[in-house]
């Protein structure tokens, strides 16, 4: 066993127990940062006068601050320590919602937006090494515990971001609305300040695995591309999709709702599909039927989006549950928690960098065709390589043994 994988002693089942409610908290922060501004984009794009330019760059911070700020992850986990890292993630991204919503100018607002997706980018890295070092018998079991909480926190910014702006000091008062997630950030930071105490008895490795030995591996590649062109499909349908269905006929309130159901079926998912992806003796079989409810969707969306809406809407939420999927092969893949961390770093920060193209690619094909059939057929298409990419992905390996100069075959 790897120094960083060996405690001093046993923890008791209290100290496990309080472990997971710091993972459950930390994980439930993870998404609101970046999807509750969506629900108010206009109102926050109209109050701070943004351009054009400013409000897409706005959309895009999410997916930029996993790409860059992501892959520092690991490299700051081992210098602060995995624990003392995630406790100042949280500060920033306390620290930032809040300060964001007190600014009046763009350039302030987005900087402020940025510093609090960082704090999220890098507590999403670690998380799986977290998971790792703690539960390393139990990767499955704890990945479905954080990926529904994760779940949870993103379907609850996507639908109560309106109503708490409108409990605000005026109607739609969206920095009412945003503030309210820095508060829940707090309140999760308050394990990890206990928790920072574990960084002094998981040492680190001196041969550290990091991202950029990861980058010399064939399995860090597969991984990076499945999860970049899952992430791709992810935010294009977030991004998307509400508009997809109120072209189509439906009113804003029906094309909300719709895409409530797609983050809703994500929570129940999110909770069984770690442990049968742990469990499974074949993976790819796991892989194999959460993606085929991707072209259901689409089809539905391109032949008859007004006809059983709902059903479309909860197929290609089925389908982004390829999230929870590869979240648990990061896991899986790693021998220790360090080469958990870099594979979680290295797979995100390449993937996201995939997935900027999802919502800017989709709008711009619609803008060309005036048309969602386009872009519609586009996304389908992309299934082909994410699913061949999550098959070789899904074959029984460790990063570690693809090392160059690990001594294994």
């Amino acid at each position: 066993m790897s120094p960083e994988a060996a405690p001093e002693h046993a923890p008791t089942r209290f100290e496990r127990a309080f472990v997971v409610l710091g993972i459950v908290v930390l994980a439930f922060n993870l998404r609101p940062a970046a999807v509750s501004v969506g629900p108010v984009l206009d109102e926050v794009s109209d109050g701070l006068g943004m351009a054009s330019w400013e409000t897409a760059l706005l959309t895009t911070l999410p997916v930029l601050s996993f790409a860059t700020v992501g892959a520092l992850a690991p490299r700051v986990g081992r210098v602060l320590g995995t624990h003392r890292a995630t406790l100042a993630a949280l500060a920033l991204v306390c620290g930032g919602l809040i300060a964001r919503a007190h600014v009046d100018a763009p350039a302030a607002f987005l900087l402020l937006s940025f510093t609090a997706l960082s704090g999220m980018a890098v507590a999403n890295v670690l998380l799986p090494s977290l998971v790792k070092l703690h539960f390393p018998d139990r990767v499955g079991t704890l990945t479905a515990v954080y990926s529904t909480a994760m779940a949870i926190g993103l379907t609850s910014a996507s639908v109560l971001t309106v109503p708490f702006s409108d409990a605000g000091s005026a109607p739609l008062d969206w920095r009412h609305g945003l503030v309210v997630w820095a508060f829940t950030a707090g309140i999760a930071a308050l394990p990890w300040i206990a928790l920072v105490r574990h960084d002094r008895r998981t040492p680190q490795s001196p041969s550290a695995i990091t991202t950029g030995t990861v980058a010399q591996t064939r399995l860090g590649w597969l991984m990076a591309g499945f999860f970049g062109l899952q992430s791709l499909q992810a935010y294009a349908i977030f991004g998307w999709l509400a508009q997809v269905f109120r072209d189509a006929g439906s009113s804003a309130h029906e094309a909300g709702l719709l895409l409530g159901i797609t983050t809703a079926i994500a929570i129940p998912l999110s909770f069984v599909i770690p442990g049968l992806t742990a469990r499974s003796k074949d993976q790819r079989m796991v892989l194999t039927a959460i993606m085929a409810f991707y072209p259901i969707g689409y089809a539905g969306l391109i032949a008859a989006p007004d006809t059983a809406p709902w059903l479309w809407a909860l197929t290609l939420g089925i389908g982004t549950c390829t999230f929870p999927f590869i979240l648990t092969l990061i896991g899986l893949r790693a021998r220790t928690p360090g080469g958990t961390a870099a594979l979680s770093g290295f797979t995100q920060s390449a993937g996201y960098l995939i997935a900027v193209v999802g919502p800017f690619g989709v709008g711009a094909l619609h803008d060309a065709a005036d048309s969602w059939t386009l872009p519609l057929l586009v996304l389908v298409g992309l299934c082909v390589p994410q699913y061949l990419l999550g098959l070789l992905a899904s074959r029984p390996t460790y990063v570690e043994d693809e090392i160059p100069g690990s001594g294994r075959p």
